[in-house]
């Protein structure tokens, strides 16, 4: 049965193994599960060779420092083979290549990953699905874009502090917070508390 996005937020995330190329450019095999203990952050895009995705994926590799310093993975998919993902990684960023980044890409050809994540479009590609998925294993935070809109890499970091601070503390984080913010006390009175500061 075919998830919708809303429908994995709080469940577990659903499970699966697949060639990949790795980061050190080699093939290899990821299994989600494997990453237990790690957040992970797996997106999907549409397809290998296009548009928007090559500046999605380097800007991802870019902040790929700051996902590591979070304890966090970050895999990357699409309905290509792992040998289409290798050679757009040998491709040049000035020919319209992604370069040696450091994630995993991985191949998802029969796409029954992305089916399983409801980001299958018209039984042909994957729609720009984003999921966050806890050190449990379990998706906390799910986003899907049109395939023409590219998304923000710090909004996901900005996502990924405020659940690791809600994990750690309790406290819960109102819109638009940012790491360093003030939060709030889930009660009526934390709201209270916190809209009267704010106005």
């Amino acid at each position: 049965m075919c998830e919708t996005v809303t429908s994995l937020v709080t469940k577990e995330a659903p499970d699966f193994t697949a060639k990949a190329v790795m980061g050190d450019d080699s093939f290899g095999e990821v299994t989600l599960s494997s990453y237990r203990g790690k957040f992970v952050l797996l997106f999907f895009y549409p397809l290998d060779f296009t548009f928007v995705c090559p500046s999605e994926i380097v800007a991802f590799d870019k902040a790929l420092k700051d996902f590591e310093a979070r304890n966090t993975v970050v895999l990357g998919c699409s309905v290509d083979s792992e040998y289409s993902h290798w050679a757009w990684r040998q491709t040049p960023l000035n020919k319209g290549g992604i370069g040696q980044v450091g994630f995993p890409l991985v191949a998802d050809l029969t796409k029954s990953i992305a089916r399983s994540y409801g980001v299958l479009f018209d039984e042909s590609v994957a729609l720009r699905g984003l999921f966050l998925i806890d050190t449990h294993g379990v998706v906390r935070h799910a986003l899907v874009n049109d395939l023409p809109l590219g998304r923000s890499v710090a909004e996901a970091l900005r996502t990924l502090d405020a659940l690791q601070f809600v994990e750690e503390h309790g406290d819960v984080c109102p819109a638009n917070w940012q790491k360093g913010d003030k939060t709030m006390t889930p009660t009526a009175e934390g709201v209270a508390t916190y809209l009267g500061d704010e106005a």
